[in-house]
């Protein structure tokens, strides 16, 4: 089992007053995280990946061996940050505020200089604040700055544009049961009648936009 990333890219701190992104540790933020996900498992209602139930389910999303799983050490192409609130007192998490979720590089390629975020999750006693516009923008502001190297809604306002929809991208297994949300357009023949289906809204920010207002749009956000 890797316990450390093979990310190709610095990870350090990434701050302002208000918020400060620092590497996820599962075994550190873990166990904080997974007391506000057991009791709000519809934070995974629209991702991939089904509820945490444990700590072991967490940390084994982390230290799984297979590369290719989105949040796993020996994926090079994620890295995941916790989300501290700064404007929180000092916790057992942080001694500049408390845990208030998790945001991600994903799909990220040496080669091409491209990446997503991914995997953006705000506990909710956190939403509807400053957290997820402020975490977004640090990663933006982190990576255009690396010159060597979820909502739709908020995306949009960060400058992202909308370059269309891929239909029935996703499939959640079970997701009737697993509380998942789908489409609402029924399924596929032959399906089995407990699986749901998504879409998937693709935007994108490229340098040319970074730099064309980009920039400036996402700090206008994050000083709301």
């Amino acid at each position: 089992m890797p316990k450390t990333s093979t990310f190709p890219f610095p990870t350090h701190d990434i701050s302002n007053d208000r918020i400060k992104l620092t590497p996820f540790n599962p075994d550190h933020h873990g166990p904080t995280f997974i007391h506000h996900a057991i009791a709000a498992p519809e934070i995974f209602s629209h991702m991939s990946i089904n509820p945490w139930n444990s700590l072991s389910d967490l940390q084994s999303a982390f230290y799984n061996s297979h590369d290719r799983h989105i949040l796993s050490y020996a994926n090079p192409e994620s890295f995941a940050y916790a989300i501290i609130d700064k404007t929180k007192p000092p916790s057992s998490d942080d001694a500049e505020g408390e845990l208030a979720g998790t945001i991600s590089y994903i799909k990220t390629s040496p080669t091409h200089l491209s990446t997503e975020l991914g995997f953006v999750v705000v506990l909710p006693p956190y939403q509807r604040s400053h957290v997820a516009a402020n975490a977004v923008g640090l990663l933006l502001l982190n990576a255009f700055a690396a010159k060597e190297e979820g909502g739709v809604r908020l995306a949009e306002k960060m400058g992202f544009e909308r370059i269309g929809v891929t239909k029935w991208h996703m499939r959640f297994i079970k997701g009737a049961i697993m509380g998942k949300v789908g489409h609402g357009r029924g399924l596929p023949p032959g399906s089995d009648p407990e699986d749901l289906w998504r879409d998937t809204v693709e935007l994108s920010l490229s340098w040319e936009d970074w730099l064309g207002g980009g920039e400036e749009k996402a700090r206008l956000v994050m000083d709301r």
